[in-house]
C-alpha cells in the first residue's frame, strides 16, 4: 500500500495494522483552507509535522476548525519536491515510547507545501495572495536559532541580508526578508493583524523575529523602499504580534529502523532522502511522546482553539519562566552535555549515553545542582519534576534513535541560551556561588576540545554542521591550541571568552576561566584524556 490521499480510503487496511487516520473531509479541508488561510507556517522540517501541524489537526479532528496548515520554506526546497508532494503532503507520525511500543499517526491537514522560491514566480504569488488575505491568523516558525540571525558573532551583517537590506523587498534571500516582504504585502491589502508566532528553541524568540523584522524594514525605510507608516505597522502590537513562547519535543531525524518497521507493515512506497544541504527528511516522523507548547496569548486577528489541541496559553511572564525553565536547566544544556562529551567518545545514541555512569552523572549533578538554583518556577510546569522526566524518561528512552550528531549541530548559536543565560543569572542573583561551578565550566572546555575534531582516541571524526566552527577553530589555532600539546593554555583563552555573542556573556567577568583553562589542558592531553577529565569531574 502506498502512502498517498487515495489510498487513505481503504480504511481496512490502515486499521489492520493500527494506523489512526484523520477524522475529517481532507478534500473540504484543503477547499476551505485555500479560500480562506488562517493559518501558515515556516519551515517544513520534523518538529513541525510531528507537533505543529498535529495540534491543528486534533482541532480538525474534534470539529474546532476547518482549515489546515500551509507550509513553505525559504530553505530546502527539495524537501518540498521530495517529501511532501510525491505523497501528497501527507506524514506519518511514529510516537516512540519508552516500552518499546509504538504509536501510528497519518496528518493529513497539511494542505499545502510551498518553496518559498523567488525563482518560481507561481509560489511567491500563492505565498502573497496568502499574506493578503484577511482570514490569516498565524504565521508560526520552527526554522532554527540560525533562520533569525542577519549578523555573525562579530556583528557583521551576513552577505545575503546586506543584499535584502540593500534591494529592498522585491526578491529577498533571507528568512527575515521573505517575511518583511509578507508583511508588506499584508500592509498593502488593508493593513490586516497578524501574530508572527516563532516556535523556536530561543530565549524571548518573538523578540528575536521581531528585531530582524524590523531591522530589515528599517533599512528599507531608510532606502525609500517603504514608508514609516508601514515601519509603525509592523511595530504595533494591536496590528502585528510577536508572542514569545516555548516548544519542547525531541524529533531526532528519520530513523532506518522506523522505515524498516513501517515498509513491514506493507507501506511500499516510503524512503528517507538527504538533501545537498545535508538534511535528513522522510514522509514520516519519528518523535517521543512528550511534548510542551507554551505560547503568549496575543493574536491581534484571533486564532484557534490552542489550548484544545494541547498548547497552553498563558502571558508573558509565564512563557519566559517556561522557557527560562527548559533551555537553560532541565533540557537544552543537558543535551548539549551529552552532544557534546557523545561526539568525543564515540556514542551515536542519546540512549546509550545515559547508561554511561560519568555521563548520566554529568548531566543529573548539573541539572540539579547548578542550573536550578537559578530557575523560577512557571507555576504551569514543575522545575523538578521536569528534569526528573527528562532524565529518568525521555534521554533514556532506548527506542527513540537520538544522536549527539544531530544535537552538536549549530552548538554555537546554542551557547548564550543553554549556558549563557545562567551565568548572568548567577552573576546577578548569587554572584558568590560562581566560584564553585564546576560542570558547566567542564562543558564549555568539552566544547572547545570537541572543536578540535580528534576524538577521544586520537581520531579525527566529523564536526557537526555549525556556522561558526571554522571561526573559532581558527581562534583556536591562533591561540596555538592544538591536541597533544604540552604547554599550558593558560592566558590563551581570554579573547575566545571574551564573545558575548557565543556565549552570552564575557566569561572572563565570571572568574570561571582559569577553571576552564585547567579543563582543557587536562581533555587535550592525550588519548584517553577525555573520559579521565570526565570522571574527575563528576566524582567531585
Amino acid at each position: 500500500m502506498y502512502l498517498s490521499k487515495e489510498n487513505l480510503n481503504n480504511t481496512k487496511f490502515w486499521k489492520s495494522i493500527n494506523v489512526i487516520l484523520p477524522e475529517y473531509d481532507i478534500d473540504a479541508c484543503i477547499k476551505a483552507t485555500t479560500a480562506d488561510p488562517t493559518w501558515l507556517h515556516v519551515g517544513g522540517g520534523n518538529i513541525f509535522r510531528a507537533f505543529i501541524a498535529r495540534i491543528n489537526q486534533r482541532l480538525l479532528n474534534k470539529g474546532l476548525t476547518d482549515t489546515g496548515i500551509i507550509v513553505c520554506g525559504t530553505q530546502d526546497y527539495e524537501n518540498f519536491e521530495r517529501v511532501y508532494k510525491p505523497f501528497d503532503n501527507l506524514s506519518i507520525i511514529c510516537d516512540l515510547k519508552p516500552d518499546g511500543n509504538t504509536g501510528y499517526e497519518i496528518i493529513g491537514n497539511i494542505t499545502e507545501a510551498v518553496a518559498a522560491n523567488y525563482d518560481i514566480p507561481e509560489n511567491i504569488q500563492r505565498l502573497n495572495e496568502i499574506a493578503r488575505n484577511p482570514s490569516l491568523q498565524i504565521i508560526s516558525f520552527t526554522i532554527t536559532e540560525k533562520g533569525y540571525a542577519l549578523r555573525d558573532a562579530d556583528g557583521k551583517l551576513y552577505e545575503a541580508a546586506a543584499k535584502d537590506m540593500e534591494n529592498g523587498p522585491s526578491h529577498p534571500l533571507t528568512c527575515m526578508g521573505f517575511i518583511a516582504a509578507l508583511l508588506l504585502e499584508r500592509y498593502n491589502a488593508g493593513k490586516y493583524p497578524l501574530a508572527l508566532v516563532s516556535m523556536d528553541n530561543c530565549s524571548h524568540n518573538g523578540d528575536i523575529l521581531k528585531k530582524s523584522v524590523l531591522e530589515i524594514l528599517d533599512a528599507w525605510a531608510g532606502k525609500g523602499y517603504v514608508d514609516d507608516s508601514f515601519r509603525d505597522y509592523a511595530n504595533d502590537p494591536s496590528r502585528i504580534a510577536y508572542p514569545w513562547s516555548m516548544i519542547d519535543k525531541i524529533t531526532p531525524r528519520p530513523s532506518d529502523e522506523i522505515l524498516d518497521r513501517l515498509t513491514a507493515l506493507g507501506i511500499e512506497n516510503l524512503k528517507s532522502v538527504k538533501t545537498t544541504t545535508g538534511v535528513f527528511a522522510a514522509p514520516f516522523v519519528n518523535a517521543e511522546v512528550p511534548e510542551y507548547l507554551v505560547v503568549e496569548d496575543l493574536f491581534p486577528n484571533g486564532r484557534p482553539d490552542l489550548a484544545k489541541g494541547g498548547v497552553i496559553l498563558t502571558d508573558r511572564e509565564t512563557v519566559d519562566k517556561a522557557e527560562r525553565m527548559k533551555v537553560t536547566a532541565c533540557l537544552n544544556p543537558l543535551h548539549t552535555s551529552l552532544a557534546v562529551f557523545g561526539c568525543l567518545l564515540g556514542f551515536t545514541r542519546i540512549s546509550e549515553e545515559m547508561k554511561d555512569a560519568d555521563l548520566r552523572t554529568l548531566v543529573t549533578k548539573m541539572g540539579y545542582n547548578e542550573c536550578l538554583p537559578v530557575v523560577c518556577n512557571p507555576g504551569i510546569l514543575d522545575p523538578e519534576s521536569f528534569l526528573k522526566e527528562v532524565l529518568e524518561e525521555r534521554f533514556p528512552n532506548p527506542f527513540l534513535p537520538d544522536t549527539p550528531q544531530r544535537i552538536a549541530t549549530d552548538t554555537s548559536q546554542k551557547l548564550p541560551i543553554r549556558f549563557g543565560i545562567t551565568l548572568n543569572s548567577y552573576m546577578s542573583e548569587k554572584p558568590e556561588a560562581l566560584s564553585e561551578l564546576r560542570l558547566i565550566p567542564l562543558v564549555i572546555a568539552g566544547w572547545l576540545r570537541y572543536l578540535l575534531a580528534i576524538d577521544d582516541n586520537g581520531n579525527p571524526f566529523e564536526l557537526s554542521p555549525d556556522p561558526m566552527a571554522s571561526f573559532f577553530r581558527n581562534e583556536l589555532a591562533d591561540a596555538g591550541i592544538s591536541y597533544g600539546m604540552t604547554e599550558s593554555v593558560s592566558g590563551k583563552l581570554s579573547k575566545i571568552l571574551s564573545n558575548e555573542t557565543v556565549f552570552g556573556i564575557d566569561i572572563n567577568r565570571t572568574g570561571l576561566t582559569p577553571v576552564i583553562e585547567h579543563y582543557l589542558d587536562d581533555l587535550i592531553k592525550e588519548n584517553g584524556a577525555v573520559r579521565k577529565t570526565l570522571h574527575n569531574a563528576v566524582a567531585n
